[in-house]
């Protein structure tokens, strides 16, 4: 071990504030590596265990047919939207996962500390979702990137990860 007086005169050269450094790097940038294929398989389960039922809740038990749907289509999609954002947010925040992610061994953190990500990140991210998907363009933009971040990804500093069995560490 070094001496504190040796490295601040040069002496020694201070190699293990370097390798701390790296290593947190690699560990950062190691963060965010989920296959685009295993999130948007995690998206297409999210969206029969959880919008579809929010769907046929709207359709045949609150609005009566799918034909007072169509006539009141901003009520409607308003009926299914908000409990799906709450639910989805609620999955995000409290586990860091929605059904569809733990089925995938997957989650959702703060991508520059690797840890839980807040809410307001969340809402951004829940946010930029649908309009992404929305606009379909920016569902393109992971395949340009090298990094295969999404708009989502990128705007609310957050990433998804693989977590095989593991707890998310807090704030």
């Amino acid at each position: 071990m070094a001496r504190w007086r040796d490295i601040k005169q040069g002496k020694v050269d201070n190699s293990i504030k370097k390798k701390k450094s790296k290593t947190k790097d690699t560990i950062l940038s190691n963060c965010c590596n989920t296959p685009l294929i295993n999130r948007f398989k995690a998206f297409t389960t999210d969206t029969f265990m959880v919008m579809m039922p929010l769907m046929y809740i709207v359709f045949y038990i609150v609005l009566g047919s799918r034909e007072e749907f169509a006539k009141n289509m901003l009520l409607g999609w308003s009926y299914i939207l908000i409990p799906h954002f709450i639910i989805m947010l609620f999955f995000w925040y409290k586990k860091q996962q929605t059904p569809g992610l733990k089925a995938y061994e997957l989650a959702i953190i703060n991508s520059s500390t690797c840890k839980k990500a807040s809410l307001t990140a969340l809402i951004n991210r829940y946010i930029w979702t649908s309009l992404s998907i929305m606009f379909i363009l920016p569902l393109f933009i992971p395949y340009f990137r090298k990094d295969k971040k999404t708009l989502q990804d990128i705007i609310s500093n957050t990433c998804i990860i693989n977590r095989p069995n593991q707890t998310i560490p807090k704030k």
